[in-house]
């Protein structure tokens, strides 16, 4: 991936919504506002006990997709690499006890993203020939993932900032909007947000306080 073409995606991580049915009551309506009000790049990531399978999970993928591309907006899809070449979605992104991200590339070939979520500098080291982005976190405490891991703050952005100035990296993990412009400062170029809108009372007004940052 060029230098341009890096500068051109760090810049759609600004806001990036991460959201599934289980983190809210209407997946397509919460999308949409989010959308309307500053959302950047959006993750279906569909997990959990609760969680759609099969043709019902396609079916919602379908949805937010027409909803992103109207939007203008890339639509990633968390691990399920099948279903995101099936409907042709613009990426996918992994963690790492997903498939790996080798593999996903190979799948993908080279015009898709590929976001791959690392909690070390050599697991950074690891993705980069394959990955467009890292997410790095939880910078803060965080419940939407029972995996998550230990909480870093913005220690391993900034480790991994330093050794790939030019890698896209995105935060995530617990954050609200008072957070992000310690992370940005320190080497993030967006934040990735799950239950600090998706949860919110007021999905648009809660959207917006991270989109004017």
């Amino acid at each position: 991936m060029t230098s341009c073409t890096k500068q051109a995606l760090a810049k759609q991580l600004r806001l990036y919504f991460v959201c599934g049915t289980t983190d809210t009551s209407d997946l397509v309506a919460t999308v949409k506002t989010a959308l309307r009000c500053g959302v950047t790049c959006f993750q279906f990531r569909e997990k959990g006990k609760d969680a759609l399978y099969g043709d019902e999970k396609e079916a919602m993928a379908k949805a937010l997709q027409r909803v992103c591309r109207q939007a203008n907006v890339p639509f990633i899809i968390n691990d399920d690499v099948n279903l995101a070449l099936s409907i042709d979605a613009d990426g996918v992104h992994v963690g790492q006890d997903d498939v790996p991200a080798e593999w996903v590339r190979e799948q993908l070939g080279p015009d898709k993203w590929l976001g791959v979520s690392v909690h070390t500098v050599e697991e950074a080291s690891t993705a980069l020939p394959f990955a467009d982005y890292v997410g790095i976190g939880p910078i803060h405490e965080t419940k939407s993932k029972l995996d998550a891991g230990r909480v870093r703050g913005t220690e391993l952005i900034q480790q991994v900032r330093q050794r790939y100035p030019r890698l896209p990296i995105v935060g995530i993990g617990g954050i609200l909007p008072e957070h992000v412009p310690s992370i940005i400062s320190d080497g993030a170029d967006g934040v990735a947000v799950i239950s600090a809108i998706a949860s919110a009372p007021d999905v648009a007004t809660a959207t917006r306080r991270f989109a004017c940052l």
